[in-house]
C-alpha cells in the first residue's frame, strides 16, 4: 500500500486551486468577449486576436504562477526549483525530447496514412507550392519536394525550443517542475497519471471553444475534451519520463515546445480534410500512437513504491 500521508495536501491543493482558478478565469473572460472563433484582431489582417493574446500570457502562464504563488504563501522555499542544468547527465533525455518528439510524431502520422492513404498527397503539392514561392525570392529551390519537406521540417525542430520556450515554460514550471513531484509518495505511475490527468482537465475551457478540435466534427465539443485527456495523458508522461530521470526541467520544456512547433506538419502532407479525432495529427487517437507505445514503455519501467523528488528541499 502507497505511503499516502507522505503527499503534501496542502500545497498540492493550493497549487491545482491557483492554477485552475487563474486560467479557468481567464477562459471565461475569453468565451464572453467572442470565444476563440470570433474574439476580435487586436491588428487589422495581422490574425492576432484578443484570444490568442490572452491564452498566450495569462491562461498559459498560470500554472508557472501558481507554482510560484503556493511556495510563497505556505513559505516553502526554493530549494528544487527544476531548473538546475547539468548536460553531461541530461543531455540523452533532452536528445530523447528534443529529436524524439517530432519522430514521435512521424510514427503517428504514417501509421495514419498507412490504414487512410487516400488522405496523403504524394505529389506534395503544399511543398512544391513553397518552393515556387522560395524561387520567386530568389531563393534557392533545385531539391525535390520530398527533401524540400524534410529540411523545413528539421528546421522548425531546431528552432522551435527557442521560439516556444516561454510560453511552454508556463505550463512546465508548473505542471512537471511542481505538482509531478509532489505526487511522488504515491509511485511513480500515479504521479504521472494524476497530473497529466489534472493537466488534460485544466485544458477544457479551450477545447470546448474549438481549440485543437475546432467544433465541426461528431460529438463536438465535449469528445474533444475528452480525448484531449488520453493526449494529455501519453505527451505528459513522457515529459514527466524525462522530467524525473534528468533530474530538471529542460527536456520537457524542449521536448514540449518541439512539439507545439511541430505537431501539424502532418497536414502539410494530406490530400484532403481529416478528422481531428483520428488524426493525422497527435491529437487524435491513430496520430497519438507514437506516443501511446512510449508511454506504455514507461509505465511497464515504472516504479509503484513510493518515491521522493530528487534533491527536493521541503520547509513545513
Amino acid at each position: 500500500m502507497e505511503n499516502e500521508t507522505q503527499l503534501d495536501w496542502k500545497r498540492i491543493r493550493m497549487y491545482i486551486a491557483f492554477a485552475f482558478g487563474v486560467a479557468w478565469l481567464t477562459g471565461l473572460v475569453i468565451y464572453l468577449r467572442g470565444g476563440l472563433m470570433d474574439s476580435r484582431e487586436l491588428i487589422p489582417d495581422s490574425g492576432l486576436t484578443e484570444a490568442y493574446v490572452l491564452m498566450a500570457t495569462a491562461y498559459m502562464f498560470a500554472p508557472a504562477l501558481a507554482h510560484v504563488l503556493t511556495r510563497l504563501v505556505t513559505r516553502e522555499g526554493w530549494g528544487n526549483t527544476w531548473l538546475q542544468l547539468d548536460v553531461r547527465s541530461s543531455w540523452p533525455y533532452l536528445a530523447a525530447a528534443w529529436f524524439g518528439t517530432p519522430l514521435l510524431l512521424a510514427f503517428g502520422a504514417v501509421v495514419y496514412f498507412l490504414i487512410f492513404p487516400q488522405h496523403y498527397d504524394p505529389s506534395l503539392q503544399v511543398f512544391r507550392a513553397l518552393m515556387a514561392q522560395s524561387a520567386e525570392a530568389g531563393n534557392s529551390a533545385d531539391a525535390s519536394p520530398g527533401m524540400f519537406a524534410l529540411t523545413q521540417i528539421f528546421m522548425v525542430t531546431l528552432i522551435s525550443p527557442f521560439i516556444n520556450l516561454v510560453p511552454v515554460f508556463g505550463e512546465e514550471f508548473g505542471w512537471r517542475a511542481y505538482l509531478l513531484p509532489k505526487l511522488l509518495p504515491l509511485g511513480e505511475r500515479k504521479a504521472y497519471l494524476y497530473s497529466v490527468l489534472i493537466w488534460g482537465v485544466w485544458h477544457f475551457p479551450v477545447i470546448l471553444m474549438g481549440y485543437n478540435y475546432g467544433l465541426e466534427y461528431p460529438g463536438a465539443p465535449w469528445l474533444g475534451a475528452l480525448l484531449f485527456i488520453w493526449v494529455a495523458f501519453i505527451t505528459g508522461t513522457f515529459f514527466g519520463w524525462a522530467t524525473l530521470r534528468a533530474k530538471n526541467l529542460w527536456p520537457a520544456i524542449i521536448g514540449h515546445a518541439v512539439l507545439n512547433g511541430t505537431a501539424s506538419a502532418a497536414l502539410l502532407f494530406t490530400s484532403v480534410e481529416t478528422s481531428p479525432l483520428l488524426g493525422p495529427l497527435v491529437v487524435g487517437v491513430i496520430g497519438s500512437s507514437g506516443f501511446a507505445l512510449v508511454t506504455g514503455w514507461i509505465f511497464l519501467r515504472a516504479k509503484d513504491a513510493p518515491a521522493e523528488a530528487p534533491a527536493t528541499i521541503v520547509e513545513k
